[in-house]
């Protein structure tokens, strides 16, 4: 924890004031994972830091400091994705908050950092959210530990049938009987089959899929609430109010 780092490969999680003229940002690294800096005069009003340590655009970072809470020496800025649509921009939101909560500090995590950079870039450009935020997630409970697999059959220890219907646990993943943290039930395995071949075409994989997801996420969670996920809805509801609908 002492030394110096150069040109470390990052992005601003979050970031908030500190005393007069500084701030609090915290990062998610190539090399040295989640981990929060200080950077002294950010908050002044000509500072240049204070327009390149922005959520969602590549940096490259310096700091240095031996105690666990780092100095900021420098940063400098890359071209990064442009979220004209400002659901997309939540959807950036809820990644990040995702990282702040679940991913344990210094917890190097180079394959969970490479799909977050796919994430983003595919939110800026793609025409659907859904399959970008499913295929995150999966990579953070993998990356977590806590990865399974859509097509096995945990307590008979096969593959799922796809005429059959599962459940699932959060703890033990796709169940062909029911247990006592078996949250879902239902979940059939012809779009189960659709889902461990990576495939978010059709409505019922996308509901499953953030069904189950939703489901580990707040496991993961234990109770603890996303502000990406309120503001999301709101922005939803007074998006269809607009429009004269209701939300879903």
């Amino acid at each position: 924890m002492t030394g110096k780092v150069e040109q470390e490969p990052g992005y601003v999680l979050h970031r908030r004031a500190w005393r007069e003229t500084s701030l609090i940002v915290d990062l998610f690294t190539l090399n040295h994972g989640r981990m929060s800096v200080v950077a002294r005069g950010a908050n002044r009003p000509k500072s240049s830091w204070k327009a390149q340590l922005q959520p969602f655009q590549p940096l490259l970072l310096d700091w240095q400091g031996r105690s666990e809470m780092k100095t900021l020496t420098a940063v400098e800025g890359r071209p990064g994705p442009v979220f004209e649509r400002t659901e997309r921009l939540y959807c950036g939101f809820y990644l990040n908050e995702l990282i702040q909560r679940l991913l344990p500090p210094h917890d190097p995590a180079e394959t969970l950092f490479a799909q977050y950079i796919e994430s983003l870039d595919a939110l800026a450009r793609a025409s659907d959210d859904e399959p970008v935020l499913r295929r995150f997630e999966q990579a953070l409970v993998a990356a977590l530990g806590w990865g399974f697999e859509w097509d096995r059959v945990t307590d008979t220890d096969s593959v799922v049938d796809p005429d059959g219907n599962y459940y699932y646990d959060p703890e033990q993943g796709i169940l062909a009987q029911p247990g006592e943290g078996s949250l879902l039930q239902g979940l059939r395995g012809d779009v189960l089959k659709q889902l461990a071949d990576g495939q978010f075409e059709t409505p019922e994989a996308r509901r499953l899929a953030k069904r189950v997801m939703r489901v580990l996420i707040d496991h993961l969670l234990q109770g603890r609430p996303l502000h990406s996920r309120n503001l999301f809805t709101s922005w939803r509801g007074g998006a269809n109010d607009a429009q004269g609908t209701t939300g879903d």
